[in-house]
């Protein structure tokens, strides 16, 4: 079984925070915070359709002006998600530039933007190359269930934390994984081909038996070939960063990461730190790692690591590992 997410950290384990999720099979990617993007190249800039910001300190939301000139002069449209307040900050970013010239573009760029309030309230506003990025107001709205952005493939659920400033935290999920038994198609005189590709949608969109397939040379129809295919659950990966060490924080965190297959969590100071982790409203190694196995994530990456441990990574690792597989239960008093 092939995942359809492919997550890679951009800038490693210390660097400005970036998960870069190509989707397996389609020319199509999904961004988890705005770090630093210089190491991207422009050709995986360009096939982003989704961006999710935790907030916007510096080191998340920087790379925002490098994504926006890889894709002025482009047909796009861009969809970015953020906390309270998002869409203010994007309007600035965009109008410290002068728009003067845009007649010249053949191609329209929109940026349609969502941002997220601590009751999962939202706001959608829309920003277009075309009329100078000048803010056009489209709707409120609620998260229902937290859920921000929903496709046949997958949808996006989020969080909301506290880091002395309201913080997102997300999860993507796959709809579904589909398995096509090489054996049962021969049973079914059927070949291996591209067509797998329209089946494997069809069942993921859920649709009728009666819904016709081109299998092959002749159309047949979805509840016969369902005889070919096993259905199992899809890939869910987490991303937690910058978020204080709080009680309301660590159900939430468990909540959204439940049963992930992979957690991407910062780990931002050691064990021994603690305190100076709790003055700066981040997590130790220590809670990252009893995070992860109170969730019941198959595998931990934590990232984000401060600075000051320059050289170091090999400590944190293994602090984060030793508290993600010890026996205690997680303390779930502030400390």
């Amino acid at each position: 079984m092939r995942p359809l997410l492919h997550p890679t950290l951009v800038n490693g384990r210390t660097g400005d925070p970036v998960l870069y999720i190509e989707t397996l099979f389609e020319r199509r990617a999904i961004l988890f915070d705005l770090g630093d993007l210089s190491n991207l190249p422009a050709r995986k800039l360009q096939r982003l359709e989704h961006v999710f910001v935790s907030h916007t300190h510096i080191d998340h939301f920087i790379g925002f002006d490098h994504l926006l000139r890889g894709l002025v002069g482009r047909e796009k449209t861009l969809k970015l998600y953020g906390p309270s307040g998002f869409i203010e900050h994007v309007s600035h970013k965009l109008q410290g530039y002068r728009w003067n010239l845009v007649d010249r573009y053949v191609s329209d760029l929109a940026l349609e933007v969502t941002e997220v309030g601590t009751a999962l309230d939202t706001h959608k506003a829309r920003f277009r190359l075309k009329s100078a990025f000048a803010v056009e107001d489209m709707s409120f709205g609620r998260a229902t269930d937290g859920i921000l952005c929903h496709e046949p493939a997958f949808h996006v659920v989020t969080a909301v934390l506290e880091h002395r400033t309201p913080c997102l935290a997300f999860a993507i999920q796959e709809a579904a994984h589909v398995n096509v038994w090489k054996n049962r198609l021969e049973e079914l005189g059927l070949p291996i081909g591209p067509w797998l590709r329209e089946l494997k949608q069809a069942v993921i969109e859920k649709k009728s038996d009666d819904e016709l397939i081109e299998a092959g040379t002749r159309p047949m129809p979805l509840g016969i070939l369902r005889k070919a295919i096993t259905v199992t659950p899809g890939q869910k990966v987490a991303y937690v960063t910058d978020a204080a060490d709080t009680s309301a924080n660590r159900a939430a965190i468990i909540a959204l990461a439940l049963n992930a297959d992979l957690l991407f969590i910062e780990a931002a100071f050691a064990r021994a730190d603690a305190q100076l982790a709790a003055e700066r409203a981040h997590l130790t190694t220590d809670a990252a790692g009893r995070l992860a196995r109170a969730a019941g994530v198959r595998r931990v990456e934590p990232f984000h690591f401060s600075p000051r441990y320059s050289g170091q990574e090999a400590r944190m690792l293994n602090e984060v590992m030793a508290a993600f597989v010890c026996e205690s239960e997680f303390e779930t008093a502030d400390p």
